[in-house]
């Protein structure tokens, strides 16, 4: 259920945003991270594809909040009842339509987020800012392991992934081809079952290395196919804001308690006032910031506090919440397009060591 874009051919982080370096561990070419391209001189805004950390005017900030509100009168109850329960049909009936043409596989993963990259499940870190203490990875490995003694898909994996809302793969496979660590385990799941059969049948699936199934996030009652307290990493790739706001607490709160201590939950996701937010015409409405595109699917647009109360209230501690703004360039078609996106980080506090006696 990986949200569709108000600009199919852009896949947000894969614009041009700087210098690619060689990745001095592989001699692969290695994406920067957003935040190193700035534009500071407006004459020069076509030389490139991307310009990061935009600051907008007042001007354009008011524009923006004005456009909104004249869009923002909601559809009649009847109507929003009926896109909640056909949720499912227009997710299937999209990816029966595009099928795996819509988006580019995300590869800037690795740069925005290590915790996916080879080099982390190699080392059963959860979190790139953990002190490295080996008592302390012990006893959360440990832990784990008491957890996942039964038989379940990648019952003997050392590091656990899942992506929720995966779509046709864009991110699973990427990490499946990127990281070949052997005790990785890769869990995918879409609320669409088109998606995941497209998943299932694509050659570079390999169930050996990786579970999909179908899974209506929403659905805090439904099982997940591994215990709780056994995932290193949950990955949410603009897939929150498809759900209805009302859903969204109790939908992350029950993600939460599949993490192990110290596993972490990775987010990207629209910010409010994005492009897509704006062009949204008047009868698209379902709520404050939540609309319903042409072929019924629907999506939110978030601010860094909602995101924060969200993870907080889960119990999770804030390691990175920050808006990634970014004029997007046409130079083909000379046209210019300000993108709002919100990345977060927030983990699971880990086991605390026990007092040792002096």
């Amino acid at each position: 259920m990986a949200a569709p874009h108000a600009a199919a051919a852009v896949e947000p982080g894969s614009g041009e945003t700087g210098l690619i370096l060689p990745d001095p561990s592989t001699g692969d070419p290695k994406r920067p991270q957003f935040g190193t391209r700035f534009l500071t001189d407006p004459r020069q805004v076509f030389q490139h594809n991307a310009w990061d950390n935009v600051e907008w005017t007042e001007d354009q900030e008011a524009a923006a909040k004005k456009k909104v509100q004249e869009n923002s009168q909601p559809l009649p109850p009847e109507k929003q009842d009926e896109y909640d329960s056909r949720a499912n049909e227009y997710w299937n009936d999209f990816y029966t339509i595009h099928e795996n043409r819509f988006f580019k596989d995300r590869h800037w993963l690795f740069t925005e987020f290590p915790e996916l990259a080879p080099q982390c499940s190699q080392n059963h870190e959860s979190h790139p800012a953990d002190t490295g203490d080996g008592q302390q990875d012990n006893l959360n490995r440990e832990q784990s392991r008491e957890v996942a003694d039964g038989d379940f898909p990648g019952s003997s994996a050392t590091y656990r992934i899942l992506e929720v809302g995966c779509g046709v793969g864009n991110t699973v496979f990427p990490i499946l081809k990127t990281n070949n660590d052997h005790g990785l385990f890769v869990y995918c799941c879409d609320f669409s079952s088109t998606a995941v059969e497209l998943v299932k049948t694509n050659p570079e699936f390999d169930p050996e290395r990786c579970f999909a199934f179908v899974h209506d996030l929403s659905d805090v009652e439904a099982n997940y196919p591994v215990p709780e307290g056994t995932l290193d990493v949950i990955v949410l790739i603009f897939v929150l804001s498809a759900l209805h706001p009302n859903k969204m607490q109790s939908s992350i709160s029950r993600l939460a308690r599949l993490l192990k201590p110290g596993g972490v939950m990775l987010l990207r996701d629209y910010g409010r006032y994005d492009m897509a937010q704006l062009r949204f015409k008047k009868g698209r409405c379902l709520s404050e910031n939540f609309y319903v595109r042409g072929d019924g699917t629907r999506v939110y647009f978030f601010t860094q506090d909602e995101l924060h109360e969200l993870f907080t209230e889960a119990g999770l501690e804030k390691v990175q919440n920050l808006v990634d703004r970014r004029l997007q360039v046409n130079r083909g078609k000379q046209l210019t397009m300000y993108r709002v996106w919100i990345q977060c980080k927030y983990r699971k506090a880990p086991l605390e060591l026990p007092e040792t006696q002096d």
